[in-house]
């Protein structure tokens, strides 16, 4: 497998990974709009004391 290839093929499991988290964001949170699981995503990813920092509209989200 070239370089390119791995680098395709990490990237497609990336967004599948992604994409997964976000699904099961939406189920447990049905009534989210996409802001608040973009924000709940960064929680996850990032973690909340860094996603409070960046996103300031983040807070309303936090312990909830």
């Amino acid at each position: 497998m070239t370089a390119d290839e791995k680098f395709a093929l990490a990237g497609a499991a990336s967004a599948a990974v992604r994409e997964l988290a976000m699904a099961g964001l939406r189920v447990r949170y049905p009534k989210a709009g996409e802001r608040e699981l973009f924000l709940r995503y960064a929680f996850l990813t990032i973690g909340p004391e860094a996603t409070a920092r960046i996103y300031p509209d983040a807070q309303q989200f936090v312990g909830a």
